[in-house]
């Protein structure tokens, strides 16, 4: 691969899903930064909010409502915030839902499942195509898509919300391939178990104490959003258990062993399907 050119820290950033739990955490984090911020969501009142918490930080901000599963939509939002930033360097894809309870396949309501993929595929790549438009005319941008180790390992319930992170996940890589050279950069980052309302529902965190504190997850964004982990983009990090100083120190390892990506294990290196 070519190398890509340098693209400059984020000074603008759009962020999906904004309006309440990780969306405006993080938000808030890179408002804090310096970074002019643009919020989706479905609910104004609340984006609203959102965007004068982070106006009391010292930058721009906007809010703008629209359905991520919704492409005319989608393209008006990331055109209104594009002309009030002035660009979009860094966008967050960090709306998704997850299945109400624990059934298997079978048991769960075949429509809800899809619903699940829908909302969590569809959304970030109507986003990211409107996005990207913008990012490839400026020269460059960030991309970070909110996933799960869900979408990289086998669970026996939740089947359309692993379903939708694998897809995600392949997402990442496929972008990173296409247009590292062209400046983008495309990152998959597992927030972890942060206490939300979608999360300390679900029975799975059943009297969970340990919950990733949601800095955590921003720092990452952050770092994202200046380029510091450029060389390890199409790649998987978990904020909680990775921080940029031990995915930095483990570069050489990760880039020698092609870790943390979504790909097929040969058998061995006569494998066929290597």
């Amino acid at each position: 691969m070519e190398n890509p050119p340098v693209v400059p820290a984020a000074r603008t950033a759009l962020i999906t899903g904004a309006s309440r739990g990780i969306g405006r955490s993080l938000a808030l984090g890179l408002a804090e930064h310096g970074v002019a911020v643009g919020l989706l969501a479905r609910d104004q009142d609340r984006l609203d909010e959102v965007a004068a918490e982070c106006r009391e930080r010292g930058v721009a901000a906007v809010g703008v409502t629209a359905d991520v599963v919704d492409r005319a939509a989608v393209e008006r939002a990331v055109r209104t915030v594009a002309d009030a930033l002035g660009g979009i360097d860094l966008l967050v894809n960090n709306a998704g839902v997850i299945e109400p309870g624990d059934a298997d396949f079978v048991a769960a309501d075949v429509e809800e499942t899809w619903r699940v993929v829908e909302v969590n595929v569809r959304g970030p790549i109507l986003v990211t195509h409107a996005t990207l438009r913008t990012m490839l005319e400026a020269g460059g941008g960030r991309i970070v898509n909110l996933n799960s180790g869900a979408g990289y390992k086998a669970m026996t319930s939740y089947t359309g919300y692993t379903v939708s992170k694998g897809a995600l996940a392949r997402l990442t890589t496929q972008l990173d391939a296409q247009y590292r050279v062209r400046g983008v950069f495309v990152f998959d980052l597992a927030p972890g178990h942060v206490k939300t309302d979608m999360t300390t529902p679900m029975p799975m965190h059943a009297g969970r104490t340990d919950w990733t504190d949601p800095e955590e997850v921003a720092a990452m964004v952050t770092a994202i959003g200046d380029g510091r982990l450029d060389e390890l983009a199409g790649r998987y990090f978990r904020a909680g258990t990775d921080t940029v100083e031990s995915l930095l120190e483990q570069k050489a390892a990760i880039l020698d062993a092609n870790a943390r990506v979504l790909t097929l294990a040969p058998i061995d290196a006569d494998d066929p399907v290597a």
